[in-house]
Order: structure tokens, then C-alpha cells, then sequence
């Protein structure tokens, strides 16, 4: 008998404490007419769903749970999924009723009817609202004809900016330590102000920067994972490595360093941040920036330090194979050699059966039958000897290689008569080379003009042709100075080059 007690004790107690563990928030909307709503939440630059609420009366909304929710700003979602406002839960509030008599702007008169926090959290959200409402009112109504008004609309500005910035330090000081002041302290700018100066000395910009900069992510624990869980974290790393840190992808290595090494391996921020980081270099469109992408490929995937980043393993090392086919073709590295053969010598690499070869055996026994012909053919990419060689892969039938190759013929014709040292390797992608060299002939190209005839080089692995035209810039010593550039500008940039050889 006691041992039943004991065991319906035990489970009546282990019932109140799920109850406990868990949330609910319930939201008692007066005006709210639709019969469903979402509880989504934030996580770096996007938003998730967290809860849906399908059972709405009288405008009563309850999202529950037995397991607790994780720190962050939650948003509740309409069914037509628009946003009617931002709360934050943690700790302390997992058990949140919110209350709100508005017609239409449900966070006009929103309340917390049980957590003091959350209701300072709401008038703060108020009142930027109504500051930056102001900013857009004073944009939108000034015309600025002379000096005059221009410094006055600059006061006024700067007046608002001012008191913005003056209530989010206050708000952070009155609420420091908790999680809602971490999260005000992320928008907010660690600005240097003149009044840090005696009055007869001017604010240096330099001083100003290397302050922001030093200060940028002054209270910011890069342990939080509730930090990724706010709609301000993203926009202040982008601004961060797009703004302050020095546009160079060494300094961005470094900066990425700094910060992955004061978070847990394991943790949603550094999952987060090193696969943001992974995808925007590898993406990156900026000339030179693949540099980041191979380095964290050296320094994480590599290392095993990317472990559990993807759900499929298979993803971690595609990355590493990608880092491996981008590493050779970095600014700065030795061009990989290429043996083609040219345009010309077309037929009699047909008449020793290249062109009807149908499988890559087929291809390697003719390969080690007529190796010495083919080898007296080849034309090597280092045999080319120039001040700067352009390298360009293209297709004959590919419409913007119609458009790039005559803006590049004209280019380089412009350049002979200025009597810059360039040449043109340009190899042929594909292998209808009587289109080829169809298209060499009625446009008169003067370039070394080349195939994969011996079908040895993998061009496009090895120079990582996905599309066409693509154009690097090679030196003297056949070292990569610009590649993936348009034709247009060719011409600056080879001039660049010269100005910093000479």
C-alpha cells in the first residue's frame, strides 16, 4: 500500500513539475478576428515557427507547452502572416499573459499582466518606434534650399538620434545583467562623443573610428546562444565585417578568428556564424575574397571543427573539396599549367580519332598511342610570353561569350596600339571546334587560340569554369593578378597592374 501512495506521489509530482518546466503564454488580443496565429521566434537572419495556435476565442490566444522555450524575441504572427509585435521570453517569463484593447495596432497599448520587464521591453520597442517615426516625418517634410536649413534639419536630427540613443543606455544601465538589456545593447552604436574631448579640441575621425571599432562589440557574450535568437544580431556582424573591419581577406580571417574563439564549439553560435561565414565567401562575389572561404576550410573543416554543422556529413566534405579546387586559383598563386592544342591543328587531331573516341578509355589508349605527336603539338600556358597574359575560357554558342569576346578583341587591339605587352590565351571550352574556329576566323582573332584536343587538361576542375566567358589576369610569371572579370574591364586593370610593376 505505501508503495502505491509512494508511486501516485511520485507521478502527481512529476506532473506538477513538467507543468512547471514548460510555458504558456497567453495573449488576450480584444480585437483580434482571425481563428489562427503563430508564436514565431528569431534565430540570426531568419524567423521560425515555433507554435501555432488554432483554437482562438473571443480573441484569445494560448501557445503551450511541457518543455520550456528557448531564450529569445518571439513574435506573434497573424494568419496572414504579418508581424503584430515582438515580446521576449526567458527564464522568467515562461509563463507570460499579454493583454492589449487596441483596434488595430495590437503594440499601441500592449501589457504584460505579469512581468515587469516585459513591460518596460514593450515601451522601449514604443518608443524607438515613435523616434524613428519622427526621423521620417523630419525627412519627409524638410526642403533644404540654403545653409540655413541644412543645419537646422541636421540639429533636429541629430537632437532625436541623440535622445534615442540616451534612452537605450539607460534602459541597458537599468537593466543590466538581464537578457533584454543584451539585447538593446546590440543595436546600439558605441559612438565616441565630443564632450570625451576639452572643449578647444575638434573630434578626430580616426580617433572616432578606432573607438567605434574597439568598442563594437563591447557587451556582447559571444557564449549567448539567445544573442542569435534577436532580430539585431545578424545586421550587426554584416555591418561589422562590411563597415569595420578592413576590406582585405587576411583582416576578415582575422576578425572571423577573433570572434569564433570566444564561442563553444558546440554551440548554435558558432554553428551559426561559421556556416554564415563558410556561405558568404564562397559566394562572395567581391574579387579575391575566396581567400576566407580556403582559409576556413584549412582551419575548421579540415581540423574537424565543423563537426554536426550540417545535417548531412556529406556537406562538410563537398566544402572541403570545393576549398581544394579554389585553393590553386587564389590572387596571388601560380596559374596551373594547361596543355592544349591549337585551333589549327584541329583536323589532324581528328584523323588520329580524338573526335570519335566514345569513351575516356577509348581516349587514354589513343593518348599513349600518339604521345609523341601529341606532345610535339601541345602549346603550354607558361610558353606564352607577355607582361600580362589574359586567360579566357569561352563557348562559341554561349550568347554572353558573343557579347564579352568582341568587347575583349577591341579591348586588346586598343592595348597593341598603346604598346602594352599583353597577350591572349584563349581556350575553347567545348568540342564542336569547327564552331570554334568558324568564329576565329569571321572575327579575325589574333590570340593563341586553343582546345582541349588531347582531352588531358579537365579545364573545367581545373580553372573552375561553371559559365562562361571566364577571364583571369596573369603576370609575367604567369601568377594570378584578377580573375572572373567582365571585358570591359580588362583594359584598367591590366594598366593597374603596369603601374604597380613599374
Amino acid at each position: 500500500m505505501k508503495k502505491i501512495v509512494c508511486l501516485i506521489l511520485f507521478f502527481a509530482l512529476s506532473l506538477v513539475s513538467a507543468a512547471q518546466s514548460g510555458y504558456e503564454i497567453k495573449i488576450d488580443l480584444k480585437n483580434y478576428k482571425d481563428d489562427l496565429a503563430y508564436l514565431t521566434y528569431y534565430q540570426f537572419d531568419k524567423t521560425f515557427i515555433k507554435d501555432t495556435c488554432t483554437k482562438i476565442q473571443n480573441g484569445k490566444i494560448i501557445f503551450k507547452d511541457n518543455k520550456k522555450l528557448d531564450t529569445g524575441i518571439y513574435s506573434l504572427v497573424s494568419k496572414q502572416k504579418a508581424l503584430l509585435f515582438n515580446f521576449f521570453v526567458d527564464n522568467d517569463t515562461q509563463k507570460l499573459e499579454l493583454k492589449s484593447d487596441s483596434e488595430a495596432d495590437f503594440a499601441e497599448d500592449l501589457v504584460a499582466l505579469n512581468s515587469e520587464k516585459q513591460n518596460n521591453f514593450l515601451d522601449y520597442i514604443r518608443y524607438i518606434g515613435k523616434q524613428n517615426l519622427k526621423l521620417l516625418e523630419l525627412e519627409k517634410n524638410t526642403i533644404l534650399k540654403t545653409k540655413t536649413d541644412t543645419v537646422l534639419f541636421n540639429e533636429k536630427r541629430v537632437a532625436i538620434e541623440k535622445s534615442i540613443a540616451d534612452y537605450e543606455k539607460n534602459f541597458v544601465s537599468q537593466n543590466n545583467g538581464s537578457y533584454v538589456a543584451s539585447v538593446v545593447n546590440l543595436k546600439t552604436d558605441k559612438i565616441l562623443q565630443q564632450d570625451s574631448f576639452s572643449s578647444k579640441d575638434k573630434l578626430d575621425s580616426v580617433a572616432a573610428f578606432n573607438y567605434y571599432k574597439k568598442h563594437y562589440w563591447d557587451g556582447v557574450n559571444f557564449k549567448d546562444d539567445a544573442i542569435v535568437r534577436t532580430p539585431f544580431f545578424y545586421n550587426k556582424v554584416q555591418k561589422y565585417f562590411e563597415h569595420v573591419v578592413p576590406m582585405q581577406p587576411d583582416s576578415v580571417s582575422v576578425a572571423i578568428d577573433k570572434i569564433l574563439n570566444q564561442t563553444d564549439q558546440k554551440s548554435l553560435m558558432y554553428k551559426t556564424l561559421l556556416a554564415h561565414f563558410t556561405y558568404t565567401y564562397e559566394s562572395s562575389t567581391l574579387m579575391g575574397f575566396d581567400k576566407v572561404f580556403v582559409y576556413l576550410v584549412d582551419n575548421y573543416f579540415k581540423k574537424g571543427k565543423a563537426s554536426g554543422l550540417y545535417n548531412d556529413e556529406v556537406v562538410v566534405q563537398n566544402i572541403i573539396d570545393r576549398g581544394d579546387k579554389l585553393r590553386p586559383l587564389l590572387l596571388g598563386s601560380q596559374a596551373p599549367e594547361l596543355f592544349m592544342i591549337k585551333a589549327e591543328d584541329y583536323t589532324k587531331m581528328k584523323a588520329l580519332g580524338f573526335e570519335d573516341a566514345k569513351s575516356s578509355q577509348e581516349l587514354t589508349k589513343l593518348y599513349y598511342k600518339n604521345l609523341n605527336e601529341i606532345t610535339n603539338r601541345y602549346v603550354k600556358l607558361s610558353d606564352v610570353k607577355a607582361a600580362c597574359t589574359i586567360l579566357v575560357f569561352w563557348d562559341a554558342d554561349c550568347s554572353h561569350c558573343q557579347t564579352e569576346i568582341p568587347v575583349l578583341l577591341a579591348s586588346y587591339n586598343d592595348m597593341l596600339k598603346e604598346n602594352i605587352d599583353v597577350k591572349v590565351f584563349s581556350v575553347y571550352t567545348q568540342y564542336e571546334v569547327e564552331k570554334y574556329i568558324k568564329y576565329i576566323k569571321d572575327y579575325q582573332l589574333p590570340w593563341v587560340n586553343v582546345y582541349d584536343g588531347a582531352h588531358f587538361n579537365n579545364i573545367i576542375q581545373k580553372y573552375d569554369v561553371y559559365s562562361t566567358p571566364v577571364i583571369y589576369l596573369l603576370d609575367q610569371n604567369k601568377v594570378i593578378q584578377a580573375k572572373r572579370i567582365q571585358a570591359s574591364d580588362v583594359k584598367s586593370m591590366i594598366k593597374t597592374l603596369e603601374k604597380k610593376r613599374k
